[in-house]
Order: structure tokens, then C-alpha cells, then sequence
């Protein structure tokens, strides 16, 4: 694959050029699913939106955190899962309920939220 220009790369993936802080990710595989980790992610997208920290089509070019769906995170059994990274921090039983006390106490404060808290773990960060 060819490189591209950073100025034509910001063009076509926005993404790149955006001033991300954090992404957070929703584990929805079987098991989360099954706890109603759908409902977690929805309430994910709609605090952050009003917020003005959710990045990308549900939020807004100026957003700072991501939110992302993926198949585990390793706590399926005691899910809703959900990973903040680069934070390295994972919480679990992570209800609907539980997203405005993480969004205002982690994600604006950077505190973690000792009840949720099953784990954390320390990740480098990769710098340009």
C-alpha cells in the first residue's frame, strides 16, 4: 500500500488528525450480551454525546473519547465488561446506571471507580 500524505490521510480518515484521549470498549459478545451490554453501550454514546466527549458519527469531530463494541475483554462471566484504554483499567457489572458515575469520575477526572474496578494494568504508551 502506498503512503499517503498526512494532509490527504486527515481527508479521508478523520480520525487521524482527531484529538482522542481515551477509547472505551464495550464488550458485547455472548455472555455481556446476555447481561444486557447493549443497553450499557447505548448509554455509553448517549452520556458521552451530551457530554461533548463522544468522537465520530453518534458524537462530534471534537470529541475526545471512543466508544467501541468488541467480542471480550476477558470478564464476559462477570459482564457488562468494559476496558478504558490506555488507562488499562477494566470494569465490570457495568449496568446502564453505572455510565454517568465513570463518564463524570473517570473519564472527566481521571479517577477510577473503585466498586466497578476488577482490574488494572499497566499499558505504555506508544509515542510518535
Amino acid at each position: 500500500m502506498p503512503t499517503l500524505d498526512p494532509e490527504i490521510l486527515h481527508q479521508k480518515c478523520p480520525v487521524t488528525a482527531a484529538n482522542i484521549q481515551r477509547q472505551v470498549f464495550v464488550c458485547t459478545g455472548v455472555s455481556c450480551s446476555n447481561n444486557n451490554s447493549q443497553a450499557t453501550l447505548e448509554k455509553f454514546w448517549e452520556v458521552l454525546k451530551e457530554k461533548g466527549l463522544l468522537y465520530g458519527k453518534r458524537g462530534s469531530l471534537d470529541g475526545t473519547v471512543i466508544v467501541t463494541t468488541c467480542g471480550s475483554v476477558g470478564l464476559c462471566a462477570a459482564g457488562p465488561a468494559v476496558l478504558v484504554y490506555p488507562d488499562g483499567v477494566w470494569y465490570y457489572g457495568v449496568m446502564p446506571e453505572d455510565v454517568e458515575e465513570i463518564a463524570e469520575k473517570h473519564l472527566i477526572q481521571g479517577k477510577v471507580v473503585d466498586h466497578l474496578l476488577a482490574m488494572r494494568v499497566s499499558i505504555g504508551r506508544l509515542q510518535h
